[in-house]
């Protein structure tokens, strides 16, 4: 099994009937929405969610690749698993991995995403405390 140690970050989530497509496995696009749920966990575990409640400042998805390496079935858990990849000037990147529930690689993803202000409509760089607390991860 490979070593997914340097994911501190966790969710699992319950393949459903509806995730499947006409193969009976599961569609690329839910795959999409489990690496959504992978970063909504990032945001909540490091600060950005509650920020941009206070704020009007958060973050905004500019990129996002998934490659598929193993199909996902019904019944059957997807476990995504993500950490921060890189941090730029205004942007910086999640990774993902999506495993199965024998801990078999099913996909790998990365994100980069802008820090946004939801108010002037323009991005603004990296806080200090931001770069601090997504650096855990």
């Amino acid at each position: 099994m490979i070593d997914f140690s340097g994911f501190k970050l966790s969710v699992e989530i319950r393949v459903d009937w509806s995730d499947l497509d006409i193969y009976e496995h599961v569609n690329n696009v839910s795959y999409m929405r489990f690496m959504q749920s992978g970063r909504v966990n990032f945001w909540e575990a490091s600060g950005v969610y509650e920020y941009y409640r206070k704020s009007n400042q958060g973050t905004m998805l500019v990129s996002t690749k998934c490659d598929f390496k193993k199909s996902l079935y019904y019944p059957g858990k997807a476990i995504i698993k993500t950490k921060l990849d890189f941090i730029g000037n205004t942007s910086f990147g999640l990774k993902h991995i999506i495993l199965n529930e024998k801990g078999e690689l099913c996909a790998e993803g990365n994100d980069v995403v802008v820090c946004f202000d939801f108010d002037k409509n323009e991005t603004f760089p990296v806080p200090d405390w931001l770069r601090e607390n997504i650096s855990k991860f």
